[in-house]
């Protein structure tokens, strides 16, 4: 079970079909997950024709709205904050600065494969060569992010389509595992044991005293 705006969903079934992966719904068991809900779902009215048959309850008119070893008035702040942003229009896409981010990274990908054929393998067209292409690679990561975050284009499908392009083809990485982690990492940002970017790096961010004796 979780809660989404003081509405109690039991979701153990539909876990399994939800396209953002089982484990993002199952790291907000027993909890409130309306900020998760509001930030992964830009589709809101849509998804909400699935919770309907979810619906079991509602939290009791004394239970708080958050959880408990959260800060009221930081969680409130946060969603003042995202309020002003959206009426700012800071989460629209620039198709303009996208398309351009797309076009230069294939050109430097490009070049840096002719460089190398046409100068030969010789140690300044190797790394020049080197340099064209790990800069490729690393605006082709940034790219499929944001594609991975379906922050690009309106519907869905076409940011799901493109990233497979850019991280499956152009990349050589399966888009279905990145977004498998990834949403974990943004549904539970730096908690043990949730965050898959712990679990992976655990010498790298096991400061603290606690996290440092759960290592």
């Amino acid at each position: 079970w979780l809660v989404i705006d003081r509405k109690v969903y039991d979701v153990s079934k539909f876990s399994k079909r939800h396209p953002g992966g089982s484990r993002v719904i199952k790291h907000y068991a027993g909890q409130d997950a309306t900020d998760a809900f509001v930030a992964f779902h830009s589709d809101k009215s849509l998804v909400r024709k699935y919770l309907k048959p979810l619906l079991i309850g509602e939290l009791a008119p004394d239970q708080p709205s958050f959880e408990t070893n959260k800060k009221k008035s930081l969680l409130e702040d946060f969603r003042e904050l995202r309020c002003t942003i959206e009426k700012m229009g800071l989460l629209k896409p620039d198709y303009t600065f996208f398309f351009l981010t797309f076009l230069h990274f294939l050109v430097l990908d490009a070049a840096s494969w002719l460089v190398v054929w046409y100068f030969g393998i010789s140690l300044v067209p190797f790394l020049v060569g080197m340099v064209f292409f790990t800069t490729a690679q690393i605006q082709m990561g940034w790219f499929q992010h944001d594609l991975g975050h379906c922050s690009v284009f309106r519907k869905p499908k076409w940011n799901r389509l493109l990233q497979i392009i850019v991280i499956n083809v152009l990349k050589g990485l399966p888009a279905s595992w990145w977004n498998h982690l990834h949403n974990q990492h943004h549904a539970k940002p730096n908690c043990f044991r949730k965050d898959p970017d712990l679990n992976m790096h655990p010498l790298l961010f096991s400061l603290g005293k606690t996290l440092s004796v759960e290592v």
